[in-house]
Parts: C-alpha cells; sequence; structure tokens
C-alpha cells in the first residue's frame, strides 16, 4: 500500500481499467469493451489530468506567475478540475461558463473557492444544451475577463497541452489492458481525450484504430450538421473546428443521439455499476455500434469521463 499524500493532487490519475464483461454479455456483443473509469479523479472527471496538467507546464513555462489568478471558461469539468488544483496551490480562480450547464458544476467549482461568472445563452437556445454560439458567448466574456483582472487564461479549447495531459492516461490503459486495445472512441468536446489517448495508443500501435464520436445533427467533423438542429450531450458536440484535434488521427465516425446516450448512461449504472455522465454514455453506445458493425470481436478502449452527481438536476436521473 501506497504511504499517505501532502497533496490532493497527488490522488488525480492511476484510475482502473474496468472490462465491461455483464453488459457486452447481456447485450450479446461480441468483443471486450474497456472502460477508463476517470470519473473516480478527485473531482470526478477526466478534467483533472489536464487541470493540473496544463497549470504545471504554464508554471514551468513561466506564463503562470505565483500569486497571478487563473481563469477558465468551460462547459464544467475542466471548471471543476482547476477549481481543485487551484485550491490545493493557492490560486485565485475565476470560471467563466454558460447557464446552459448544470447546476451541480457550478456548485462544486464554488465549494472548492472559484469564482463562477455566468453567461447567458444565445436567443433561442435550450437549457441543459450547451451550443457553438452559446460557447461563443462564454469565450467573449473570459477574453473581456482577462484583460480586467490579469488573470492567466489556461483556455483549453486552443491550448495544446491539454491534449498532452491526457496522454498519460492513454498509456495507463494500454498498460492496463495488457495491451489489448484495437480500437479507441470518443465523444468529441475540446478535442484533448481524443487526440491525446489517439496520439499515445497510436504510438503503441500504429494499426489502432480512432473514432471521433459526436451528436446526432451536429456531427461536424463527419460533415453531418443538420441546420437548427441541437443535442443533450453536455460537455461537447460543439459543430465548430476545435483546434486541439488532430484530424490526421481520425479513422472513422460514430454518430450518437441523445436517447442513446441517456440510454446507455443509465445501463452503464443499472449493470455495471458505473454511476457516469451524458458524454460516458456516449462513449459506451459506439462502443455497441462498432461492435456490431465494422469492428465486432476487437476490443475497444472508452473513457468514462464524469460521475453522474453533477447531472442530478437534469432529465439523466
Amino acid at each position: 500500500m501506497e504511504k499517505f499524500i501532502t497533496d490532493i493532487t497527488q490522488a488525480i490519475g492511476k484510475t482502473p481499467l474496468l472490462r465491461l464483461d455483464r453488459i457486452t454479455k447481456e447485450l450479446g456483443l461480441e468483443g471486450e469493451v474497456f472502460a477508463k473509469l476517470e470519473h473516480l479523479n478527485p473531482s470526478f472527471s477526466k478534467k483533472d489530468r489536464i487541470a493540473l496538467g496544463m497549470i504545471e507546464l504554464a508554471e514551468k513555462k513561466g506564463l503562470l506567475k505565483p500569486g497571478q489568478p487563473v481563469l477558465e471558461m468551460t462547459s464544467g469539468n475542466t471548471g471543476t478540475g482547476v477549481a481543485l488544483v487551484c485550491s490545493a496551490r493557492g490560486y485565485r480562480f475565476i470560471c467563466v461558463l454558460s447557464r446552459g450547464n448544470s447546476i451541480e458544476r457550478v456548485k462544486m467549482i464554488e465549494s472548492f473557492g472559484g469564482e463562477v461568472v455566468l453567461v447567458d445563452q444565445a436567443p433561442g437556445a435550450v437549457k441543459g444544451k450547451v451550443s457553438g454560439e452559446d460557447l461563443r458567448l462564454v469565450e467573449v466574456e473570459a477574453e473581456r475577463l482577462v484583460k480586467e483582472t490579469g488573470a492567466f487564461f489556461l483556455n483549453q479549447f486552443q491550448n495544446m497541452d491539454n491534449a498532452l495531459s491526457q496522454e498519460g492516461a492513454a498509456d495507463e490503459m494500454w498498460e492496463q489492458s495488457g495491451g489489448k486495445i484495437e480500437v479507441f472512441a470518443d465523444f468529441i468536446g475540446t478535442g484533448g481525450t481524443f487526440t491525446g489517448y489517439s496520439r499515445a495508443l497510436k504510438r503503441h500501435n500504429p494499426k489502432i484504430r480512432c473514432y471521433a464520436v459526436e451528436p446526432h445533427g451536429g456531427a461536424f467533423y463527419k460533415g453531418e450538421i443538420i441546420e437548427g438542429s441541437s443535442h443533450g450531450i453536455q460537455g461537447g458536440g460543439y459543430a465548430k473546428e476545435m483546434p486541439v484535434v488532430d484530424k490526421g488521427l481520425i479513422d472513422g465516425y460514430v454518430t450518437i443521439n441523445d436517447e442513446e446516450a441517456v440510454n446507455m448512461t443509465r445501463l452503464l449504472s443499472k449493470k455495471e455499476g458505473i454511476f457516469s455522465g451524458f458524454s460516458s454514455g456516449a462513449n459506451f453506445m459506439a462502443a455497441v455500434k462498432l461492435l456490431k458493425g465494422e469492428e465486432k470481436g476487437k476490443a475497444i478502449g472508452i473513457v468514462i469521463n464524469d460521475c453522474g452527481l453533477k447531472y442530478m438536476s437534469t432529465a439523466l436521473f
């Protein structure tokens, strides 16, 4: 057993990899699904890794000065992760997010001492469905506050250290699976997880196929955008170019609708004890579709992105 830790950030990472035997058997799937349980990080999401990674790299580069405030725009999970890291490191944290996100994320950020700035959604937007236009409004407010406060802007949507900070998790997945991963599928948010995992996994085995998972009607990278459509899979599917996404790593595409994401999120909880959010259900649904189709019989890796506790006020549970 490891000795005690002296900083909560030392608890980030080294999450378990669970092979979803019960649920794949019940669904009659040929193949294996390995789920990286990133919802077990200290603030209950995969974004704890990038929060710590981007802050530490900014410190090393001299971009983040001692005593300087940290600012980030987020759909919530990065905000909770950064709030936790800033709490442990003594930084003032200002978080900018859309009112379309779940209230639980706001409460968590505030509980870590973060200051939350909520931005109204675009005209005609649906509560709980954050669009690319909503995100643009958040970005405008974030840039204004950076000038006003002199804060260091982490900017996960542009910061390539986002993807770099996820490569270690992919190395863990590879080692924990015994090198069995043949396919990787991930719901595109900022693109950091998809790019970081795909890059690292392909270093281990260049033949691994990596699929971009996107919402039905908002599949930007697949080139299937339906005018006026919206979706409820929080944390991604913004239907716009994401600079962190390395398109050269995309070997295929899977589209998921809201109902599929919700049903699979609930099924993960009931059958495997994985209490997660919408995008985790989308990832698993993508694995199901692939095992029923072109990747039948293969070993697929997915990420459980965050915890269901962040969605108790939504229709998910």
